[in-house]
């Protein structure tokens, strides 16, 4: 027999994917201890949790599951067979429906884009607060995307229209917005996509600089360059659009609550967690942090058996991107505001509702 701890080792699921799954009636332990309530599993059972990861990771709905691990060690293999069959067939038919319709926007596309220019002409010359700068990027880098397959979110876009420059980056998963006031432009709205490692190298810059004291920010067709004194971080902007951001942060009113952050991260590090079914951004499961925000105010970090799919007053998140989110946030209080189960979470700051981070939610199971 192998005790939850054990039986997670050896079959490669967390503890949390086996408690659901245990839930959910798909791989039930062996033996319960009728006093600790610990759970045992019996030595068949890891080939069982090994199969369960595989039709997981295959797109297999929870009850064929159920049915294909109940007829996995029986002597007539036909209902196993012709239920891989059927799965593999809606796979088939989903992407055969799935390529017609993204041929359909393909073409909508070719008939929208605008001719494209590989040379940058714009000129552009301001001037920023150091300590602003440097604050807004501390606010945002968190949420840069790192996907190969996406260059235009490997960067951090700098947004300068009037007197405000937006520092803003997104993943897809997760979205950071910044301000930092800014004088000496007063020109048409110019965006510029910095890669990640200049923006690391402008950070690094900005940090030996007097926190009252600007900087310059200058935009040159193709390079962009910050100077402070005469030290200088260079280098060429990515040649792509960044997403329409301003669409993306409209959300509608939904619940607040201020939380105390050193509290909130403790609450978060040791208290439940469950298993992401949907793969996070590397690929791989991720640890998902349940909310349920109550009318005074507070918010509870759920367990096992609280906030399943049916429940419409919670939220799941990453836990490791909401702690991220809260270290960016850089105060001792922040507001979450929590919509629909479906909507974003928004971490904001009390005093400065313009530096805002959005969480997209991750759909739980039941």
């Amino acid at each position: 027999m192998r005790s939850i701890g054990e039986m997670a080792r050896d079959s490669g699921l967390s503890v949390s994917a086996l408690r659901f799954y245990d839930r959910a009636g798909v791989l039930v332990p062996a033996w319960v201890d009728p006093v600790s309530g610990y759970r045992w599993y019996g030595p068949e059972q890891c080939e069982e949790a090994r199969l369960l990861t595989r039709l997981r990771r295959a797109g297999m709905p929870l009850p064929d599951i159920r049915l294909v691990l109940a007829g996995w060690s029986g002597a007539d293999t036909d209902l196993v067979r012709k239920l891989l069959q059927a799965h593999l067939r809606r796979l088939e038919l989903g992407l055969s429906d799935a390529r017609s319709e993204f041929s359909a926007v393909r073409a909508l596309l070719e008939g929208r884009e605008k001719p494209m220019t590989s040379l940058r002409t714009a000129a552009v010359r301001l001037t920023v607060p150091a300590a602003e700068l440097a604050a807004a990027l501390d606010a945002v880098r968190f949420a840069a995307g790192t996907d190969p397959e996406l260059p235009m979110l490997g960067g951090v876009l700098f947004d300068i229209e009037g007197e405000a420059l937006r520092v803003v980056a997104t993943d897809r998963y997760r979205m950071a917005v910044a301000r930092a006031r800014a004088t000496g432009h007063d020109g048409v709205r110019e965006q510029v996509i910095v890669p990640a490692p200049l923006a690391d190298a402008m950070r690094a810059l900005l940090s030996g600089e007097d926190g009252d004291g600007p900087v310059r920010l200058s935009v040159d067709g193709d390079r962009v360059t910050l100077e402070a004194g005469d030290r200088q971080a260079s280098g060429q902007r990515l040649d792509h659009d960044f997403p329409d951001y301003r669409r993306l942060v409209r959300l509608p009113s939904g619940r607040r609550a201020v939380v105390d952050v050193l509290a909130f991260r403790e609450a978060l590090e040791t208290g439940p967690v469950r298993t992401s079914e949907t793969p996070g951004p590397d690929g791989a499961p991720c640890d998902l942090s349940v909310l349920r925000p109550a009318a005074d105010g507070t918010v509870t970090v759920c367990a096992d058996g609280e906030g399943d799919a049916d429940d419409q007053n919670h939220v799941a998140v990453n836990r490791e991107f909401l702690l991220d989110a809260l270290a960016a946030g850089a105060r001792d209080r922040l507001v979450l505001e929590f919509g629909a189960p479906t909507a974003p979470l928004a971490v904001r700051r009390p005093d400065a509702e313009d530096t805002f981070s959005l969480l997209m939610p991750v759909r739980l199971e039941n």
